[in-house]
Parts: C-alpha cells; structure tokens; sequence
C-alpha cells in the first residue's frame, strides 16, 4: 500500500498557530467551492469563507454555507446510534452502541440475503456530500456483496443525456470565459441561489465589457429579477423557443454555414426542419411574444461572443433531454463555440478520467445485477415489478447521503414503501430527518470539516482535497469508516475497505493521472482546464466522427426513446393542463436550503418564512385568492396546503413553490413531492419535478366542498 501513514503525515505539518484553513464546499452546487474555513480549536470553527486565490470561487461563498458554524454545530445533530422502539415516523428510539447498531444491521442483511437473495438488500445514496471517497464508496459494499445496482436518475440524468445528444461528453467551455463574454444566457439555472460564483463571472462581463445578461426561466427568479432580460416560458417549452432562434439564424443570415459544414452532422436537413418552426409557431407553444422571440434571436444571432450557460432546469421535466440537446445546438448554428467567451457549458464533470476502481470497488461489478432507478423508490418499495423485473422485492436498504421519504418523487408512495413490516432500513445521517424517523437504526454522521474527501468540479475544473480540520461531536463517523466497519462484519472483502480515505484519495489521484495527494494539498487545486481549442471542440466533438449531432443517435443514450424527436423540436410529452388539473406546477431550489441541507438551520427557515406557492395575479384574481392566503394544490398522488403569494413575471397557469422545505413544515405533515410524479423522463430516465398538472382552490373553496 502507497504511503500508509499519508493522512498522519500531511495533518502533523498543520500547526496549532493558524487558524485559517483550506476546505471545499461538499454540497450538490456545480460550483465546489474552494474555501478558507476560521478554525477556532480541534472541536469548533468560526466564519467560512471562499477562497480568494481561486480563480473560479474568487472569493465568494454562499451565505448558508458562509455560516455552516450554525450547522456544524447544531444542537440537533445526531451524535450516537439509536434504534427505533416505536412506529415508524415516530420520534421513539433509544440509544445503542455502534457494535450493537453495526451487529444488527448486518445480521440483518445477512438474513434477507439468505431468504430472498441478495439483490433483496439495495443500498441507496446521492449527493448529500459530493466527495468522490464518502459519497461514492457505498458501491464497493454493494458491488462486493452483489446487492443491488442503483440508477442515478433523480438530479441529472435528463439534462446530461440531452447534452451528450449533440455534444458527446459532459464538458464545455471553462466558466470563467463568462468574463470575456459580451451575451450571457442563463438557460434554466438560477445562480443567484444554487451556484452563485456563476453571478461573479457575469458581473464581471456586464462591468469590463457591458455584456447583456439574458435569463430563461418560467419564473421571476431572483436571478432573472437582476437579468437584461428575463423571457419566461411555459415549462417544458424551452425546445421551441431554441428552434425559433435556430429559425431566425438561419433565415436572416446569422448561421455559420461554413462552421457547420465542418463541425456539424446534417445542417442541411435541420434548416429544411426548422423552415415550419419559426417565432409565431415558438410563440403558440411558450406563450411568448413573437416580438421578445425576434428580439432574443437576433440578440444571440448577432453577438459571436454568446455564452450559454445551461442549468439543471432541463433535468426536472419529461421532454428535458430533447429541450436541453435544442438548446446545446445553437452556437454550433451560430458557430459561438470558436470565439473566446463563445459557446455553451452545462458540466465539466466528464473532463475528470477518475479511476474509481478502488472507491467503488468496479472491479467487483457484476452488471448481470439487477440495477433500479432511485427516483422510482416509492414503485420500487410497493411492488411495481418494471423495476424489481424477476428479482425480490426489496426487504433492506442502507441510505448514505440522501432523505428520500422528503426528496424523491411521489412521497406518499414512498411512504406507503417504507411503511411495510418486512422492510429494514438503516439510515446514516447527520439530522433526524423525515427518512432516518422512519428508519429501524440510525447512525450518527460527519460532517465535511470532519473527514477527509476528494471533489472534482461540474461548474469549473478543479480538483480538490478536503481535509479533516476539526474532530466530530460525539460518536459520529464518516461514511467510508462505517462501511468499513459493515464490511468487515459482512465478511466483504475489497483493498478499498482496508485503506484510509487519505489513502484512497491519493491512490485514487495516482490511478487517473492527476498528481498526488501531497501535491494536491501542498498547491490547494490542480486546475485540469483544457486548452482553449479542446475545450472548444475545434479539435472536434466527442462523438464518433467528431461532429456535433443536430440528429442523435437516442438508442445509444436510453431505453425509453420511441417517441424521442430526430432533429430539434418540441417533444410534447410532457404532464400537460386538463380541465381537471389547469395549471403547470414547478419546484424550484430554494435560496436557502439546498434539498433537505440547511432545513435545520433557524436562519435558513427565517429566511424563507413558510412553505408558499407562486401564482400570477391574473389567477388569483379568478379564484378569489389574496396574498397570504392558504390555499390547497392537488391531483392524484396528493394533495398539499401553502399560502399563496401573487407576483409577476410567470404566465398564467404557472405555479412555483420553492422548495425543498421538510413535510412537517406543511400542514398535514406531507411535503411539495406528494404531487410530483415518479414517472421517468424520456429517453433514459430521471426525476421530472418541474412537470406536475395540478389543480388550485382557495381554503375557503375546499371548506364548501368539505360541508357539501
């Protein structure tokens, strides 16, 4: 084994007498932030800040995570192992020991494995750290016992296989070209509150070179409420917006035939398809204006410096995949991609060439097991057999990570999964959040200051390392120190269960072919930028013959893809209003919370006052709705209470309900995602939280029908 006392080693040489050190952000934000963290003693820290000698964080940090002081220490955390000894969703456990929590989990496990096979234990986890040994290290559990395989469908998947349609890989433009763009388009992202470094980039552009800002959102987002423009489309409507522009470029001389002719697959056939796709028809599918279409398209058209910046919008709806590879065609149209602060960028995490053999134990994989989609727990817990196929039911799961009874879609059918008698579930957490109360055990976690991890970046291009800077309260361990300690009772064997995660971090870097972790540490970052001409595919694209795609080849990119369109279009398959369900429900990040992170934290609930719903005045008016008032949302998965609050800048029919705020916080006790639907978006899947028919009704509605 490399270096065996690494870890011990690199933590020595950091000296009592400073007090400021270097971290990463762990959270699900494309920005990873580099950041410099007030270290007060071995047990608490102060002010965090970002890292001002980064060049993409410059800087600038989030104000919930600016004060993660609050959360860190946060008298609510979990702090000792406990074991349910009431019903489910209560509050009832009483306190054991790790030997006995870690015992019965695996005797657990053991038994379901000998009764229903294997496959009937599912590990699940996402992005609760985005740290690649903490997060990611639960497959190699997995893959060494056999259980289960795991979909990763409920954050991106929609969104990065649009963008691989045309593009081929995860990567664009490095981000920091923002700066020396002179048209910034934010397409379904609101930086402001989830990767607010994007805000620096802008500011800098709009100040040293007077670049227009340009925001497409549905709603008057607080990043559209600073935009040049803001165009607020009907949701799922973003593929023919993008076709009118291609419209436009095409008819009125703005497409670069000569750019296309060398980088592009069919631009003959796309403009003869766009032909019958021009603003009017745009505007009858949006609800734009044809004027603001025009406008927007010779804008774009026009300006060689145009830097579209794609954001997880696209990742929330039926049609993302088709609206997001729309979108990611308009600067091969315009030929953007060959200018400095040209082209477009929804994640640079392909660029990274990770060697993950040894965090998630590939060697061990078998994909001969069954593998289910985690944004279909709710189906998968009560029995839908199209993703347990001819396999068991679920009868164990171990959750690192994530809080699905609160976060995935359908949740009064995830917990109608998690309700039953046979199923046993350990949940690995730092709160008692909504999943570990309906949990038989719950282990205590760490926190990110508290353990070592390696971060690559999706919003910039670097790596980091992430040191353990400060010692846990109580008996809380890291995900990598559990799994190590389930492992060995399990009798799983793998070399990754038998290193430090300082170890496995610098094993992991050695592996890819980045430098090691000393180097690493000692230089802060390694930045993997490519050069400008890879980075702007003037070398080519990453497809098979190095062009971009107008026409995908969808087979390769998911199983779902009959009605995916060939070319750029406006694939209506979305959860559209009926007579029953008249209006499009969105739920979009909150500033203040980051899905269930940060609930806990007084300041953030202060500041985001009360689970509310958006609606435009036009509505309310039609409804006898004031602002303030409680009213109720519904279809057939459920049924929520909210207050309202009138504003502009969305269309009528258009509902927004920030999110994601903790059930209890509803009355009734279930949350926004009782009306969210588990179906999969097309053509591989993904969680489709922006693509819900509801309907709306005063309280005062309801209590006549009630009466009646």
């Amino acid at each position: 084994m490399d270096n065996p006392g690494l870890g011990i080693t690199l933590r020595a040489a950091m000296t009592e007498s400073c007090t400021t050190r270097h971290s990463v952000c762990p959270h699900d934000c494309p920005s990873t932030c580099a950041l410099e963290v007030e270290v007060l003693n071995n047990t608490r820290i102060g002010v965090v800040h970002g890292a001002a000698a980064n060049t993409y964080t410059a800087g600038v940090v989030c104000t919930k995570v600016a004060r993660y002081a609050e959360r860190i220490h946060h008298p609510d955390r979990l702090t000792h192992p406990l074991l349910r000894i009431g019903p489910r969703g209560s509050t009832q456990f009483r306190r054991i020991s790790w030997d006995e929590a870690l015992d019965r989990i695996a005797g657990a496990f053991t038994g379901i494995a000998a009764k229903h096979g294997a496959e009937a234990v599912w590990p699940f986890y996402y992005a609760g750290t985005m740290g690649l040994v903490q997060r990611d290290g639960i497959n190699r559990l997995r893959h060494v016992m056999k259980y289960s395989r795991q979909k990763l469908t409920i954050c991106t998947t929609l969104a990065e296989v649009g963008w691989w349609a045309g593009v081929g890989q995860s990567r664009g433009v490095d981000p920091r070209e923002m700066a020396k763009s002179d048209l910034i388009v934010m397409w379904g992202g609101n930086p402001v509150a989830t990767q607010v470094n994007v805000m620096t980039h802008v500011t800098r552009a709009r100040k040293q070179r007077g670049a227009t800002f340009v925001v497409v959102d549905p709603y008057r987002s607080p990043t559209a409420a600073v935009a040049d423009i803001h165009l607020a489309p009907r949701p799922g409507t973003d593929g023919a917006l993008a076709c009118a522009v291609m419209h436009v470029a095409f008819r009125d001389g703005y497409a670069d035939r000569a750019y296309m002719a060398h980088y592009a697959d069919c631009p003959a056939e796309l403009e003869a398809h766009l032909r019958s796709r021009g603003p009017a028809w745009a505007a009858a599918i949006t609800g734009l204006p044809v004027a603001q279409i025009e406008e927007f398209a010779r804008l774009y058209g026009t300006t060689q410096r145009s830097f579209i910046r794609a954001g997880y919008g696209f990742a929330r709806s039926r049609n993302g995949s088709a609206n997001m590879h729309a979108v990611s065609c308009l600067p091969t149209v315009t030929g953007a991609w060959q200018y400095e602060g040209g082209g477009a960028l929804w994640s640079n995490r392909g660029m990274y060439h990770w060697d993950k053999t040894l965090i998630e134990g590939l060697d061990a994989r078998n994909l001969l097991i069954r593998e289910m989609d985690m944004s279909r727990i709710g189906s998968i817990l009560t029995g839908d057999r199209t993703e347990l196929g001819d396999g068991p039911q679920v009868h164990g799961l171990l959750i690192q990570n994530q809080n699905p009874l609160t976060v995935c879609p359908d949740s009064n059918r995830v917990r109608r999964g998690f309700s039953r008698p046979d199923l046993f579930v350990a949940t690995h957490e730092q709160f008692m959040t909504e999943t570990a109360r309906w949990s038989d055990i719950v282990l205590p976690a760490t926190m990110f200051l508290e353990h070592d991890d390696l971060y690559q970046a999706g919003g910039h291009t670097h790596i980091q390392i992430g040191q353990k800077l400060i010692d846990p309260p109580g008996e809380c361990r890291s995900n990598h120190e559990t799994l190590q300690a389930l492992a060995s009772r399990l009798g799983a064997k793998h070399p990754g269960f038998d290193m430090t995660a300082m170890q496995m971090i610098d094993a992991t870097l050695r592996a890819s072919g980045w430098p090691d972790a000393e180097t690493v540490l000692r230089d802060r970052w390694v930045d993997g930028a490519r050069s400008f001409e890879d980075a702007h595919f003037l070398t080519g694209f990453e497809t098979h013959d190095k062009r971009f795609h107008f026409a995908p080849d969808w087979k390769v990119l998911g199983d779902r893809r009959g009605i995916m369109p060939r070319l750029p279009d406006h694939m209506a398959s979305i959860d559209d209003v009926v007579p029953e369900r008249p209006f499009r429900l969105m739920t979009s990040p909150s500033r203040s919370y980051l899905n269930t992170s940060f609930t806990e934290m007084a300041s953030s609930r202060k500041r985001e006052g009360r689970p509310m719903v958006m609606l435009h005045a036009n509505d309310a008016e039609r409804l006898g709705i004031a602002d303030g008032d409680k009213v109720k949302l519904g279809n057939d998965r459920g049924e929520v209470v909210l207050h309202a609050r009138i504003v502009e800048g969305l269309q009528p029919g258009v509902l927004i309900s920030e999110s994601i705020w903790p059930s209890a916080a509803f009355e009734g006790g279930i949350g926004i995602n009782a009306l969210t639907s588990d179906d999969p978006g097309w053509p591989g899947g993904g969680a489709v939280f922006h693509d819900t028919a509801v309907w709306l009704r005063p309280m005062t509605a309801e209590m006549r029908l009630a009466a009646d």
